[in-house]
């Protein structure tokens, strides 16, 4: 079967696409149409690259290659309309108001980024968008649930990203590995302050000492201040709450100044394939946000469909957990038989969802007791180490140097 790609500018200078496959048997019907506004420019758009858009690519053309979704008794191809807001919440608002009013979109993606997710959600609310948000880590998630019925979180809270690092630090201090020294920094973003501000007791109850604690603006430029401040301290640990761009530089830093820790954790994009190819073998052993069962048929097959259709690799996180949302969005759709955006928001909210991660469904609009939480680079696969009910992480093993 024959997949098309069509791509057309929809607003001269504000980098938007049209991507619609359809096959030859669907063009007869309606599009249903979704609306994603992503980072395609800005801090957050290696993120968005690697973990969102090949997966939105990858579900559109897989459902467009079965005929589309069944709904209204018929099956109709689905249309996805992009626009950049170059990382900036105020133009993604703004773009979100305009696929809502003036682009008639049926459905939405969520955005990439917990700031965003957050600072969002009001508009998608407005227009009764089911918001399946993936990359939101917060403590925040049971207040905005009650304020956003429309609103689910499927990557978990930010305590549960602070209990798995724990974890992770414990199993090592305990084999012996590392002390009780931690220097930690974090990106001065809501995801970045909300992390550390819920690390620092937390570490201290479990027993360990933060001899270096920094924080740094989101797209800052030069990080081996950072990195040479927590080389200072002669920790035993180093901890990044960290953002695409700034734990490729923390990681680069650390080698050049060789920062010798036995364990060394960055946050979003440890688990990205770039990671791996541009470092080598030097992050043997480094721990990072996330992790995966690589071991699982489901989780072959969709890292196998990734690479076909996209060109490019699955990331070791959230790529999976994103496409699982696409496939909640799409189960829910097709469960309703309708476009109704208020009864797939319901759907939603009572069903369980079969997913390349396993079954998934919400408690309260909250998917916080099935996630990986830390991973590490193991023989060139980032495995999980660390998970909230899971029950299918390895044991962290001490990182041995840069080579």
């Amino acid at each position: 079967m024959t997949i098309g790609i069509k791509r057309r500018a929809l607003l001269a200078g504000a980098s938007a696409l049209t991507l619609t496959a359809m096959t030859s048997a669907a063009f007869a019907a309606d599009p249903i149409k979704f609306g994603v506004v992503a980072h395609l420019t800005g801090p957050l758009a290696g993120g968005e690259a690697v973990t969102h858009t090949p997966n939105i690519e990858l579900w559109a053309a897989q459902v467009n290659a079965r005929g589309g979704l069944k709904v209204d008794g018929g099956m109709r191809p689905v249309e996805v309309i992009t626009y950049d807001d170059k990382t900036d919440p105020s133009e993604h608002i703004k773009a979100v108001q305009r696929l809502a009013t003036q682009d008639k979109v049926d459905f939405m993606f969520s955005p990439y980024g917990t700031g965003f997710n957050i600072a969002a959600a009001p508009i998608y609310a407005k227009y009764d968008f089911p918001l399946v948000a993936v990359s939101a880590i917060t403590d925040q998630q049971e207040e905005l649930s009650k304020r956003f019925p429309n609103m689910f979180f499927t990557l978990g809270t930010t305590t549960g990203f602070v209990e798995g690092a724990l974890d992770a630090l414990t199993t090592l201090r305990e084999a012996g590995s590392i002390g009780n020294t931690v220097a930690m920094v974090n990106v001065a973003d809501a995801f970045g302050i909300e992390l550390a501000d819920k690390a620092r007791p937390m570490f201290k109850e479990a027993g360990f000492e933060i001899v270096y604690d920094k924080s740094y603006p989101l797209g800052t430029p030069d990080l081996s201040p950072v990195v040479k401040g927590a080389k200072a301290a002669e920790p035993d640990a180093f901890v990044a709450w960290s953002y695409p761009p700034d734990t490729f530089a923390l990681t680069e830093q650390a080698i050049i100044e060789d920062l010798q820790v036995n364990a060394f954790y960055t946050a979003v994009a440890t688990a990205f394939p770039a990671f791996s190819g541009k470092f080598g073998s030097k992050i043997e052993g480094n721990l990072g946000a996330g992790g995966i069962n690589p071991d699982t048929p489901a989780m072959q097959d969709y890292r196998a469909a990734h690479l076909e259709i996209t060109g490019g690799e699955a990331d070791y996180w959230a790529s999976a957990t994103y496409y699982a949302s696409l496939q909640i969005l799409e189960q829910a759709i097709e469960g309703v038989g309708t476009i109704d955006r208020e009864a797939t928001v319901a759907y939603i909210a009572d069903n369980s969802f079969d997913t390349v991660i396993g079954e998934v469904s919400f408690d309260e609009q909250n998917n916080s007791m099935r996630f990986w939480s830390v991973g590490q680079w193991i023989d060139g696969v980032f495995h999980a180490v660390a998970d909230t009910g899971m029950g299918d992480s390895v044991a962290p093993v001490a990182k041995d140097g840069w080579n």
